[in-house]
């Protein structure tokens, strides 16, 4: 109440106005002062003690997000590479079959009926064994991918979640990694 009539006194003809709006209002200035200096505390505690910890675990998951994308990104670019060599030894394969074919013509054609027959025969078997041998490598290394892309998934999974995944839980993420790379 001494505080309404020092405000009162010291301010100009508004002033009054202002103490007797507070006065009508129940204002007390003491208890005002209080609370205004319990919620200051507070807010402190909070921002030291709360705020300022969730910010950072915030932080923390932030980081881990971004270094997963980075390795995301980097299993796409492994992959991409792994494609561009399963294309090269393709492409190799395709052109020893096709240089093994033009020797057998060459050598068919110095030869009589019976062995051009046999040099072709010959080239086709290499043929064969070299693309099989080429798709049973490009099989091993597809099936190499999809184990470390569902092993890679399942680490993912594991750090942006933040927990440990069970054996299931495992099995059950290589399990869909593996239907997308094959689809």
């Amino acid at each position: 109440m001494d505080a309404n009539l020092l405000l009162a006194a010291a301010a100009p003809a508004g002033g009054n106005m202002i103490s007797q709006t507070a006065e009508t209002f129940g204002v007390t200035w003491t208890l005002f002062i209080s609370q205004l200096v319990s919620f200051c505390i507070v807010a402190f505690l909070l921002h030291r003690f709360a705020y300022k910890p969730i910010l950072q675990v915030l932080e923390d998951r932030k980081q881990r997000i971004a270094e997963s994308l980075a390795n995301a990104e980097k299993i796409k670019v492994q992959l991409a590479e792994a494609e561009a060599a399963r294309r090269e030894m393709l492409q190799k394969a395709n052109t020893d079959a096709t240089k093994l074919i033009e020797e057998a013509r060459a050598a068919a054609a110095r030869v009589q009926e019976v062995e051009t027959q046999k040099a072709i025969a010959q080239a086709e078997q290499i043929i064969t064994k070299a693309r099989e041998a080429a798709q049973g490598d490009y099989e091993k290394m597809k099936q190499d991918l999809r184990k470390e892309m569902g092993r890679l998934a399942v680490d993912l999974a594991a750090r942006v979640t933040g927990k440990i995944l069970t054996v299931d839980d495992q099995r059950r993420l290589a399990d869909e990694t593996n239907k997308q790379l094959a689809a």
